[in-house]
């Protein structure tokens, strides 16, 4: 068998588009590996920083005659897609995508696949999530090609889908009314450390055959969990466990007070009533470098980067160039943010946009409802806050730790993309982003996008309160910034 860690050869993965997959890719172009992705909508990475370093096919995994040339000459293959998300019958789509997916690797010759599933003992009373996990690893092996299997429980990394479950209903609930799937004990693993499993089994070829279970330093529960998060977000916590609560109600009031909907919230509840707990330590033995931490230190980590700004894959979703793909305005929730996308064709050039932009605050005010952007700098001023009398540096030119009314310049690219950090007081954390693209026919797509991470739940009424008046204002802004760009000669800012 071929070993990546002498020939560094072309390595395959699949699910880039996804949150491990997009986090695995970069770690492994830093490791000096060359990678292949294979998606079905390419577009869906043009947003990466990584996107023009790898190679892209597309291709549907239900499809051998598109998977047969994503594996031409590649060496070792990730595994790392799902169907849960997609409804109903997804137990049959993963198995039938996987033992396409074995059957085609065998026939191009690639030396091993590398897949991450679920960690559960094996039992007749597993989830059909968590079995569906298991069987597609043996959908896997059924094509012959030898299959590394990591097994993870709880994977603690905002995005990752069963933590953002905690993490939304600790932020949002004072008082939990908890189901017995609360209780159950898990061993949570941080995504930093899930990644140093994938990225070094590629120079382990004695990992191949071998299902390795990983989990973190903590065996604990899922209420132990909602009160740890708690205690780091400095949240008051209380947990009233009930008798009777089952799957499918739990899963609705899953749907009701986060962004998880009912499809994905009831198999993954399901799941939550089996243990997971690393059973086999042999992955001490086969990465005696990795060091599992506490579920405290992974949550930690999780949220410094909402702290500091730096939530990589949220600031970077791309919009498609092509005007018929444009939504005008769209609420979403991703990765625990709130976000509010609009987007604008431009008939000016990313400079002129991109002027615009760099002038506002200031004298010059917030050219949609200026009174209103007044009002709330006043009553930030009246509860402590730094309002916007501190103006801005310069009435033309921004810089990256420049104040701004009450936001701070948190990141700037010429002629791209400006984004600021509110510093008013707010249950949370803010942001407002705006990005200039120039399009084909000399127009430019201007995309402003408002960001919010509530702290607990009056974080989460505070953005829902004011969002009907913060769509009026954001609407206008956008709308105000295109008008001042559409003529040429009508930004002239001179400096003071």
């Amino acid at each position: 068998m071929l070993n990546p860690s002498e020939k560094k050869g072309l390595v395959l993965v699949t699910g880039a588009t996804g949150y491990i997959g997009g986090r695995l890719v970069p770690q492994l172009l830093g490791e000096g590996y060359r990678v292949r992705c294979l998606v079905r909508d390419s577009d869906r990475l043009k947003g990466r920083d990584w996107f023009d370093k790898v190679e892209i096919i597309q291709g549907d995994l239900l499809k051998p005659e598109t998977v047969l040339p994503a594996l031409e000459g590649v060496s070792v293959a990730y595994y790392l897609v799902h169907s849960m998300g997609a409804g109903s019958g997804f137990h049959e789509r993963d198995l039938n995508a996987a033992e396409i997916f074995g059957r085609s690797a065998e026939k191009e010759g690639v030396g091993r696949i590398i897949y991450l599933g679920a960690l559960a003992k094996e039992s007749a009373a597993l989830s059909e999530h968590l079995k569906s996990r298991q069987q597609t690893a043996e959908a896997l092996r059924a094509g012959g090609v030898p299959v590394t299997e990591f097994r993870a429980g709880v994977i603690v990394g905002s995005g990752s889908l069963s933590f953002e479950l905690i993490r939304y209903l600790t932020e949002r609930i004072p008082i939990m009314i908890c189901p017995r799937w609360v209780f159950t004990k898990t061993q949570p693993i941080g995504i930093r450390e899930v990644l140093a499993y994938l990225a070094a089994a590629l120079k382990e070829p004695e990992t191949a055959d071998k299902i390795i279970e990983i989990g973190g330093e903590d065996v604990i529960t899922y209420g132990d969990m909602m009160k740890i998060y708690a205690e780091v977000r400095g949240l008051k916590r209380w947990l009233v466990p009930v008798p009777v609560l089952t799957p499918r109600l739990s899963s609705y009031w899953v749907h009701l007070v986060t962004p998880i909907p009912t499809t994905i919230a009831k198999p993954l509840i399901e799941g939550l009533r089996n243990e997971s707990i690393v059973s086999d330590p042999v992955a001490r033995t086969l990465f005696p470098e990795i060091k599992p931490v506490s579920y405290r230190i992974s949550v930690e980590r999780a949220l410094s980067k909402l702290d500091t700004g730096q939530v990589s894959t949220s600031w970077s979703d791309a919009l498609s160039t092509s005007s018929g793909d444009i939504k005008p305005v769209e609420l979403t929730t991703q990765e625990g943010i709130i976000q509010e996308h609009r987007a604008i064709i431009v008939r000016a050039s990313a400079e002129q946009v991109y002027k615009v932009l760099t002038s506002l605050g200031g004298n010059r005010g917030w050219l949609y409802m200026n009174w209103a952007w007044r009002l709330r700098g006043l009553l930030d001023r009246m509860i402590g806050g730094v309002g916007l009398r501190r103006g801005r540096r310069d009435p033309v030119e921004v810089r990256v730790g420049d104040a701004l009314d009450f936001w701070r310049v948190e990141a700037v690219e010429p002629d791209r993309l400006m984004r600021l950090r509110a510093e008013m007081k707010v249950p949370g954390r803010a942001w407002l982003q705006f990005q200039v693209k120039s399009r084909e026919d000399g127009t430019t797509l201007l995309t402003q996008t408002a960001f919010f991470a509530s702290k607990g739940f009056w974080g989460w009424v505070y953005w829902y309160a004011l969002y009907p008046v913060h769509r009026i204002i954001f609407s206008g802004l956008i709308k105000h910034i295109a008008m001042q760009s559409n003529t040429e000669y009508s930004f002239n800012v001179q400096k003071m």
